[in-house]
């Protein structure tokens, strides 16, 4: 696998996961992992974090890697 598809593959599965993070935050979806409920403020967070990782992700997919 080169670095150009690995960059394209990765920024596409970050993004992805800031749609999801996205979708759980306008839905207002509870989530529970054991006996603690994870805030909302929580999915905001993380989506601005991956869609951040997704965008340079995407961004060196498109440079030339020597």
């Amino acid at each position: 696998m080169t670095p150009k598809i690995f960059c394209l593959i990765t920024g596409i599965l970050f993004l992805a996961g800031a749609l999801a993070h996205l979708v759980r935050l306008f839905l207002g979806l509870h989530v529970t992992i054991g006996m603690t409920v994870i805030p909302l403020w929580v999915s905001l967070l993380v989506a601005i974090g991956c869609g951040y990782l997704g965008y340079e992700g995407l961004k060196l997919s498109r440079t030339q890697v020597r």
